[in-house]
């Protein structure tokens, strides 16, 4: 993972942002015509946000260990060019807002020199407890999204 951006004072370490994600697109995640297949995305999309979290000391698996996960509950994404093979995709991350219990990420799916733009996203996503239920997280948890918050006149 590879961060680039503008600089995130937050708590108790300095993250940049957007958190990119490097990835690089294998034979399988293809369709037919030599482009990305489009439920594959998501799944970039996904690798990102795990990233993200890590970036901001929120590794899945202590989440959960400490009951709680993140869900997404809506995505809008809209597909602007079709990546290929031909060179790796960067997933860049961001929080545009964040509540109590939900929050929306920002996410683009960029070249790595970031001037060609594959796919843009924004997805709603809540924490809930292991039952899946809405719940409140311990301070912890909202101090590490709050990491990953982007002001608006730094976002691209």
């Amino acid at each position: 993972m590879t961060c680039g951006g503008p600089l995130r004072r937050r708590l108790s370490f300095v993250l940049e942002l957007p958190v990119r994600s490097e990835i690089r697109v294998r034979f399988a995640e293809m369709d037919p015509y030599g482009h990305v297949n489009h439920a594959m995305y998501l799944t970039y999309l996904e690798q990102g946000r795990a990233e993200a979290l890590e970036a901001a000391d929120l590794s899945l698996a202590r989440v959960a260990s400490e009951g709680f996960q993140f869900v997404i509950t809506e995505v809008n994404a809209k597909y602007l060019v079709a990546a290929t093979a031909k060179e790796p995709i960067v997933v860049e991350t961001t929080i545009g807002s964040l509540r109590r219990i939900s929050g929306v990420w920002s996410q683009r799916i960029v070249s790595p020199d970031s001037q060609t733009v594959y796919l843009t996203a924004e997805l709603k996503a809540g924490i809930t407890n292991r039952a899946g239920r809405p719940a409140k997280p311990p301070a912890w948890i909202l101090e590490g999204l709050e990491r990953l918050v982007i002001d608006e006149g730094t976002a691209k």
